[in-house]
């Protein structure tokens, strides 16, 4: 180890210059894509080495780590110094420098997601270069692959967009890094804190009330934070005592938690990293992505809701009385509105994301100073610019070392055959092709992030889910290399599909690190919190579902709205059969009755080849809300014939 003085205090000023970089650069800009991802990597693996597995003693840093970071900026130098010299060279002939350096590089990227995630995702990177290099020769049918030089590779994955520092590494510096600042900004100004004094007020009076709490108010932090982990320990570390107190079981509050913070990564506007990458991979507006996952996540956050006052009338758990009123909270807050309109607003005017998201923080310092007890000072908006940078140093790493497994994806053409294979394998069926792409999901989810397995899962299996969305006609004109605007809609609802099920590796086991999280919170076991947090947020995997057989993505609004609110009856039945409760405890024959509404609800007129009324409003919708409507009001009945009797007895 060695002793720096005031070592703390560098690598704080450090974090704060790599903030400051990023920014301007987005804002003004000055660099090529190249270059600036480069200096992306460069700059947070050489922040992390010397902040991950730090010494107890804060101003120590070991001999090797200060190596790796050193090394880590030296591969910026050398991508300045060097890059025209390469092409200089007849046919881009790599030195042996170039060899180093490229090898060192991807080395860097490897150990530095091992150091932040573990060795599942560097035990990944590790295959799929030996499969590109030479095991791929080793491989029969369909997975065979001839081979590439490692000189021919080095120079994909070093000095093209095909690898380290390509598309991936694009999104990383630019769209996330900037909303990730954003929401250190909004944290540092005191917006976790608003968030939950608002919820509290609107929803700990009734009943199950505090569960309601930690939706609204993840639903909330969601809109700023995009992260299911974060948004855990943050709004957690208030909402979860807050329901084990009122008389949540604690292995409950603490799945209550996990799943509504896992709503955060598909809750407009930032949505996880992810949103940004179906940006990119689309070619789809990022406007146009949030609006219309705003539905989806409404009935997300409903379906656990439902479930919080199912489970709260069963065990008896009352609102709690609180002379909390919403009009103060709101007059000390009311500034917070102002950087998100800001956002939304010149997203919506046309602006590109990296700038609306740069002038929504100057936004939030502004507005601070009209109220009288948030004032973001100097030392606010430094610890801001310096939590931004600690924050994205996992995130960012992670996706440029990602960007290797996506370059070999493309390079080896395995993509194109994950496709074929699920096409095959589902013998044309759309629901065995998503069952597929869930099972895929979670399998990938024990091992990597959910922005990870979302890149890889729709690299892989995207185009497959498009093919069975389209109709044979729709397919034949597209084949035909005819444009049709209906498809891009279909693209976006496949990307929506798999990147609500990567969402998965939060809430289910083995490895579901947003309950885990809340778990640790809560003092529960993890694998117990994790399997009811995965029956919590069952809207997981249920939603997706509509992306793929109603108009709920690629409709006209109208249809959208319809399609929303029979679902929304839909879920609540799905969530009464699950528990099995709503007034008293049901019968089997109720819960039948309620089984088959949530399906007639849940499911449009196409399904049972059947015409919709009117040609607006679906039959089985109709169908299915009067059977539950009139399934309510027995169950009314029942329930309160049952407690009179009891009374009388």
């Amino acid at each position: 180890m060695i002793k720096i003085k005031y070592f703390k205090e560098i690598t704080f000023i450090y974090a704060i210059f790599i903030s400051l970089f990023h920014f301007g650069i987005n804002v003004w800009g000055g660099l090529s894509d190249l270059w600036f991802n480069s200096a992306h990597f460069a700059l947070l693996a050489s922040l992390g080495f010397l902040t991950y597995e730090a010494s107890k003693n804060e101003n120590q840093v070991s001999i090797l780590n200060l190596v790796f970071a050193v090394l880590s900026l030296a591969t910026f130098i050398y991508m300045m110094a060097f890059e025209e010299s390469l092409y200089a060279v007849a046919n881009g002939q790599m030195r042996t420098s170039d060899l180093i350096v490229a090898s060192m590089t991807i080395v860097l990227a490897i150990e530095m997601v091992r150091k932040s995630t573990g060795y599942v995702i560097p035990s990944i990177i590790v295959f799929c270069i030996a499969y590109l290099l030479f095991l791929g020769q080793h491989f029969e049918g369909v997975f065979a692959f001839g081979g590439m030089t490692v000189d021919r590779f080095l120079y994909r994955m070093f000095y093209t967009n095909e690898g380290l520092f390509g598309p991936i590494a694009t999104i990383s510096s630019t769209y996330v890094f900037m909303f990730i600042l954003f929401a250190a900004f909004l944290l540092k100004s005191g917006a976790g804190d608003f968030i939950v004094d608002v919820a509290n007020a609107v929803a700990g009076k009734y009943t199950g009330g505090t569960g309601h709490v930690a939706v609204i108010s993840s639903a909330m932090m969601g809109t700023i934070s995009g992260s299911a982990v974060a948004n855990t320990v943050s709004t957690g570390s208030i909402t979860i005592p807050m329901m084990q107190k009122a008389g949540f079981k604690s292995k409950f509050a603490a799945a209550v938690e996990a799943a509504a913070s896992t709503g955060g990564q598909i809750m407009p506007p930032i949505m996880g990293a992810g949103a940004f990458i179906m940006a990119q991979m689309t070619h789809i507006p990022f406007v146009t992505i949030i609006s219309v996952s705003i539905l989806p996540a409404i009935l997300y956050f409903a379906s656990i809701a439902f479930y919080i006052n199912i489970h709260a009338k069963e065990n008896n758990v009352r609102g709690e009385k609180s002379d909390v009123k919403i009009l103060p909270i709101l007059r000390e807050g009311f500034h917070f509105i102002i950087p998100l309109s800001t956002l939304v607003g010149l997203l919506i005017y046309g602006f590109t994301p990296t700038y609306a998201a740069g002038i929504a923080i100057v936004a939030i310092v502004l507005s601070s100073y009209l109220t009288k007890n948030k004032r973001m000072g100097i030392k606010e908006i430094l610890g801001a610019l310096a939590l931004g940078s600690q924050n994205m140093i996992v995130t960012g790493v992670l996706l440029i070392a990602v960007g290797i497994i996506v370059g070999i994806i493309n390079i080896s053409g395995i993509g194109i055959t994950f496709s074929q294979l699920i096409m095959e394998w589902s013998g044309n069926s759309l629901l065995i092709a998503i069952v597929l792409v869930a099972i895929a999901s979670l399998i990938l989810g024990m091992g990597l992030p959910v922005t990870a397995s979302y890149v890889v899962l729709s690299v892989l299996s995207a185009p497959a889910l498009v093919g069975l969305m389209l109709s044979p006609e729709m397919a034949a004109l597209v084949n035909a290399g005819i444009q049709i605007p209906e498809v891009t809609m279909y693209l976006l609802s496949a990307h929506l599909i798999i990147f609500w099920l990567s969402q998965d590796s939060n809430l289910t086991p083995p490895v579901c690190l947003a309950a885990f999280a809340a778990a640790a919170i809560a003092k529960t076991p993890p694998m117990a919190t994790g399997m009811t947090s995965w029956k919590v947020g069952k809207g997981m995997y249920i939603i997706p579902l509509l992306f793929a057989f109603t108009p709920l993505i690629n409709g006209t609004w109208f249809e959208r709205f319809e399609v929303f609110g029979f679902a929304l009856f839909g879920i609540m039945a799905f969530s009464i059969v699950m528990e099995g409760y709503w007034d008293k405890k049901m019968s089997i024959l109720e819960r039948v009755v309620f089984a088959v509404a949530a399906v007639l609800l849940l499911t449009p007129d196409s399904a049972f080849g059947l015409e919709s009324y009117l040609g607006l409003i679906q039959n089985t919708h109709i169908l299915g809300f009067g059977i539950f409507a009139v399934s309510m009001v027995m169950h009314k009945i029942l329930s309160k014939e049952e407690r009179a009797y009891a009374k009388a007895n």
